[in-house]
């Protein structure tokens, strides 16, 4: 058999709401994506991920949907996604949506229905509970279990009107579906048939993890229920259902991620296994967690060597079965030259430096949007400024205490608008942008990446270019070298006699990597630096062939 199409395919994420925006209100929009492909397809991507565009209340920027088959005015009509989704496909691309299925709006009319009255038909759609045993609804502590939301404060809502309370792991506007409901599940496979009859090519799946939940809903330790939602009992049994019902029916045309928190390796195995029918490959967090002490908001320095041995467990723990996705960034972190590289003096070859290690691994690479060009977390001066619902909620629990977790961890980050050019609001609206703009955007932005042959963007070009053309970069082994060394990231991919090494190192101080070999005379591929010899100087990454 032919190998997946998206093993060599690289992803490139769109946050519609700050891509581009068409009409001048300030907020981007589906004609904004489109006006917008040609800068993707001459980077080189082959799949467009287009994050929640759905009917939604905004409570969690589209993530909170309530209406599945259609589209937020905000963003346009479904005659504009049809248009936009012809558009990619005209460019040779792929287009992937966001599936939000553990939760929906609690505007949604499913939801609507359900809490109208006890006895509703749609009621066990979602997860209701009386309070708890011997304890009167809306007491302090009836919830009936002691879970807490990761949006802060208890994870059950009360409805007066019927006197039970509904399940929400996030917002309070983010009623959990009942995936022991065959109705549920049957409802949203039809969904998914409809979008993918439209000619969506695959899905990335929000959370897609917790919608197995221990029926028996027990406590968990200080308010901490994911053992008994995360991985739950019956999701291979959901997600082989999904498989046969949806995907199964278009063999081979689409391309399925699942976000996956506190997924591990063997599970990982199981999930992405061709024979068992699942997702293609899962969203991990163990990497980006690793800078993190017990919240993301205690932010610690990274040990390079963990990040090393981290990517090198899931190298090896899906060398021979399953796929992996690699990423940095996305609509949920911040941006990686601010955090794992060096935004200031080193920006543009850290950013370098970042992304070739990243795309020199096996698995398939995910763009978020801005990091072609290097942007950067926002200078956030005060909590007034942040919009994301979890970084209020945690300003309004820790007041001016959080800022300094919240200014290097907030989601905020990664939502400011694109730069595309020097002009006002960097050429992302004519209006005032939702989310203000960074303030480096006259030296950072498309335009002047596009025109200068050394950026970060033409870097980006050529490493795709490069997982296009050798097939060593999608299929070689992994070999982790050095995996002590505090400053150097060194790997070896190996495929049909041929080997590619990578060495990349991570800090301002010139190092002298030993393989043992002089590696410097082997013919250099990529680099981020001109010039060679033995000596890695500050945030210099070199691809060799041997």
């Amino acid at each position: 058999m032919s190998e997946p199409w998206w093993k060599s395919a690289v992803v490139y994420q769109v946050y519609p709401r700050s891509f581009a925006d068409s009409d001048g209100d300030g907020v981007g929009d589906l004609r904004g994506v489109e006006s917008k492909l040609d800068h993707l397809a001459e980077l080189g991507v082959d799949v467009v991920w287009l994050s929640p565009v759905y009917p939604s209340p905004q409570d969690d920027n589209g993530y909170d949907i309530s209406d599945y088959q259609d589209i937020d005015p905000t963003f346009g009509t479904l005659a504009d996604f049809d248009r936009l989704l012809a558009a990619v496909h005209a460019r040779g691309m792929k287009l992937v949506m966001d599936l939000v299925v553990n939760h929906t709006s609690d505007e949604h009319p499913w939801f609507v229905e359900s809490r109208s009255s006890r006895d509703n038909p749609k009621r066990d759609w979602y997860w209701w509970r009386p309070a708890r045993e011997g304890m009167a609804a809306g007491a302090p502590g009836a919830e009936p279990t002691n879970w807490t939301s990761f949006f802060s404060g208890p994870a059950w809502e009360l409805d007066e009107a019927t006197g039970e309370y509904y399940l929400h792991l996030f917002s309070r506007k983010q009623p959990d579906l009942n995936w022991e409901n065959p109705e549920v599940r049957a409802a949203v496979h039809a969904m998914m048939r409809w979008w993918l009859d439209r000619g969506v090519d695959g899905f990335r799946m929000d959370v897609i993890n917790m919608i197995s939940k221990d029926t028996a809903l027990p406590d968990g330790p200080g308010g901490d229920g994911s053992a008994h939602y995360l991985h739950g009992p019956r999701l291979h049994e959901f997600l082989q259902e999904m498989h046969r019902e949806v995907f199964a029916h278009y063999q081979g045309r689409t391309m399925t991620v699942g976000e996956m928190p506190g997924v591990t390796v063997d599970q990982a195995r199981l999930l992405t296994d061709p024979a068992r029918g699942e997702v293609d490959m899962v969203f991990q967090f163990e990497h980006v967690q690793l800078d993190q002490g017990p919240s993301k908001w205690d932010v610690r320095g990274l040990d390079l060597r963990d990040l090393k041995a981290s990517f090198g467990r899931w190298q090896a723990g899906l060398a021979d079965v399953g796929w992996n996705s690699l990423y940095w960034n996305n609509h949920d972190q911040p941006r990686v030259v601010s955090r794992f590289g060096d935004d200031g003096e080193h920006r543009v070859r850290s950013a370098k430096l970042l992304a070739t290690v990243l795309h020199l691994h096996r698995g398939t690479p995910y763009v978020y949007q801005g990091e072609e060009i290097g942007m950067t977390n926002y200078p956030f001066t005060s909590g007034e400024q942040f919009r994301d619902i979890e970084s209020v909620n945690h300003h309004a629990l820790a007041g001016d205490a959080a800022l300094p977790g919240l200014r290097a961890m907030s989601r905020d980050n990664a939502r400011t608008p694109v730069q595309w050019d020097g002009s006002a609001h960097a050429g992302f609206t004519t209006g005032t942008p939702w989310l203000p703009v960074n303030p480096n955007y006259h030296e950072v932005n498309a335009a002047a990446a596009r025109a200068d042959a050394d950026s970060v963007y033409h870097h980006y070009r050529a490493l795709i270019e490069l997982r296009h053309s050798d097939p060593t970069v999608v299929h070689g082994d992994f070999e982790l070298l050095l995996p002590n060394d505090p400053n150097v990231y060194a790997f070896s991919r190996s495929h049909a006699g041929s080997t590619l090494l990578v060495l990349a190192n991570f800090g301002v101080e010139p190092q002298r990597p030993d393989l043992g070999f002089p590696w410097w005379e082997a013919t250099l591929v990529l680099g981020n630096h001109p010039g060679g010899g033995p000596e890695l100087r500050p945030w210099e990454a070199r691809v060799y062939r041997r």
